[in-house]
Order: structure tokens, then C-alpha cells, then sequence
């Protein structure tokens, strides 16, 4: 996995959503509520396997003091993330 430095992108924050942009394009976001459920994650294709969702999520967990706790349905990458997240507890 290549690593990419969170430095380099534009957090947005609003109510429940993280977002990483850059000057060109969204990253990623995150959308999530009070419980720490969170309802919507993406990652643009060509950032994807560098770290960006566990990054979005750690914010996610760093803002509600919570466990993650992702929604249903679950894409096949979101059952990877899912398996990462349990290294967390």
C-alpha cells in the first residue's frame, strides 16, 4: 500500500461528513452520525489503497469518541475496511 500524506489535502468538516479534496477533485468523505454509525464512505478510484478510508474513519472516531460502526450494505471493500477496523479495538 502507497501511503499518501494527509497534509497534502483540504479537510472540509460539516455536520456528520469529512471531506479530503485537493485543488482538483473530492478525495474522499465520510458521512457519519452522533453514534458513530457511519451511513456513506468513498474514496475516488485512483486514490483508493493508500489509506484514505482508515484516515476518514479515524476522524470519524477521533470526533464522536466512539467504535465505528458501519452500516449495511456492505460492498466487498467495505468488508475489507470492515476486518482493518477490528485491528482497532
Amino acid at each position: 500500500m502507497n501511503s499518501l500524506e494527509i497534509s497534502n489535502f483540504k479537510i472540509e468538516k460539516t455536520e456528520g461528513v469529512f471531506t479530503f479534496k485537493n485543488e482538483n477533485t473530492t478525495i474522499g468523505f465520510v458521512r457519519f452520525n452522533e453514534k458513530a454509525e457511519v451511513e456513506y464512505i468513498f474514496v475516488n478510484p485512483i486514490f483508493r489503497k493508500k489509506g484514505l478510508a482508515t484516515k476518514l474513519l479515524q476522524l470519524v472516531r477521533e470526533k464522536t469518541k466512539k467504535d465505528i460502526i458501519l452500516q449495511d450494505p456492505i460492498s466487498p471493500l467495505g468488508s475489507k475496511l470492515l476486518k482493518s477496523l477490528n485491528k482497532w479495538k
